[in-house]
């Protein structure tokens, strides 16, 4: 699949996993609460004047965005162990994620870059990036709402596909920053037919971390029309260190994914046939732990469209509600363990197989980041549900009501 993916929508006949779902019984959906904002904070030498049970939150310059001539921001959040989020205002953005390794040194497991010039030049893998309007592939760039066609740019696949709200989607926005208690607020306002969606769509990001080294990403979007809605973040994970940026160095990280027992076939262009497989007896069976480079170069038709793992999972037992553990993963060199949860239906699972293009800019610690370099995991609605007939959430969001889902990322260490 393209070097982004995701996906959006609900299954009828799947039967689930042969072994217990694993939900998150820790997490509580933020979607019921309230969330408390600070109306000002005042800043003094780059370092807001807030601490909440020890979280700290500083900002600074992230550079100017030469399309606007505005400035970035970067916000870090540190709870009190010392774990810290780097979110920047443009694309609502995780530029860094550090947490501590089995020995107790802080290790930044994700993928990114220094300033905002390579996300907004170089925007090549949307490397932590919020993802909208529409995450994943749209076939044709074409959907309907009601009675009403629209057209959207085809920007993959030789112009078959449209992919991840296109080439003005909202990982390249600058958006409006909120300070809260324990975390960040981002906010966009799309406008009618920005990108071809319809609507004037006000979307909100919130980022909370706390002191466990839970990351909640809360996603919200009201519509004065009905429209497309599918966000999720494009988060690139090495558990070993992001400064591990050769060809297949993710390969050794062990993957559970125990809620997940099918998969959605894809056709050659690596967009969902509508037909639902399940993962037993195939290289994407990930329901008992193995390392990613066990089957990654497996002869499997749909590992081969991909050039590795690159497809949307089912979640078992889905009901939109609940927070479910979707995806456990560990570095035995680190001890770093990524569990992730959420209360959409699928996710992409993706192992970078398409960086190390020539377009890519280096990368934090000066090396560009190479295929298979990396992991993601994308929440979301499945690929494609618009336009998928068996698939029965479309991710439209309905003029007057709330979009709102949540992803957790949550890190801790296993010697």
């Amino acid at each position: 699949m393209p070097i982004d993916f995701n996906s959006h929508i609900t299954f009828n006949n799947i039967k689930p996993a042969p072994q217990t779902q694993r939900v998150a019984p820790q997490y509580q959906p933020t979607m019921q609460g309230k969330d408390t904002f600070t109306k000002s904070v005042e800043v003094k030498n780059d370092v807001i004047d807030t601490n909440y049970e020890g979280m700290k939150i500083e900002q600074k310059s992230f550079g100017t965005i030469k399309k606007t001539g505005k400035e970035a921001t970067l916000y870090t959040i540190t709870n009190k162990n010392g774990a810290s989020v780097d979110l920047s205002t443009f694309g609502a953005t995780i530029t860094s994620i550090k947490v501590p390794d089995k020995n107790g040194n802080l290790k930044d497991v994700t993928q990114g870059y220094d300033n905002v010039t390579p996300y907004e030049e170089s925007p090549v893998g949307h490397a932590g990036g919020t993802i909208g309007p529409c995450a994943n592939k749209i076939s044709d760039g074409k959907f309907n709402i009601g009675r009403k066609e629209y057209q959207l740019e085809c920007n993959k696949d030789g112009g078959k596909t449209h992919s991840h709200g296109g080439t003005n989607g909202f990982d390249v926005q600058n958006w409006q920053a909120h300070i809260l208690k324990d975390g960040i607020e981002f906010t966009y306002d799309k406008k009618d037919m920005e990108s071809g969606y319809p609507g004037n769509v006000h979307a909100s990001v919130i980022y909370k971390f706390d002191n466990d080294n839970n990351l909640h990403i809360i996603y919200k979007a009201k519509s004065d029309s009905d429209t497309l809605i599918n966000m999720t973040n494009h988060t690139y994970f090495n558990l070993d260190g992001a400064e591990n940026t050769a060809e297949n160095s993710v390969l050794d990280h062990i993957v559970t994914l125990p809620n997940s027992s099918s998969y959605t076939k894809n056709s050659e262009i690596a967009v969902p046939t509508g037909e639902i497989v399940k993962v037993e007896g195939t290289p994407f069976d990930f329901r008992a732990p193995k390392k990613i480079g066990d089957d990654i170069n497996s002869d499997h038709e749909q590992v081969k469209i991909g050039s590795g793992f690159d497809q949307n999972y089912c979640i078992d037992n889905y009901d939109g509600k609940s927070m479910v553990e979707v995806a456990d993963v560990i570095s035995e060199k680190t001890g770093i363990n990524l569990k992730v949860s959420t209360n959409l239906p699928g996710f992409q699972f993706y192992t970078a197989n398409h960086l190390g293009k020539s377009a890519q800019p280096a990368g934090k610690d000066g090396s560009r980041y190479e295929k298979r370099s990396a992991f993601c995991v994308e929440p979301q609605f499945y690929p494609n549900a618009i336009n998928t007939k068996n698939f029965k959430e479309k991710g439209i969001l309905k003029k007057g009501e709330e979009y709102n889902r949540e992803i957790v990322y949550s890190f801790s260490v296993k010697n």
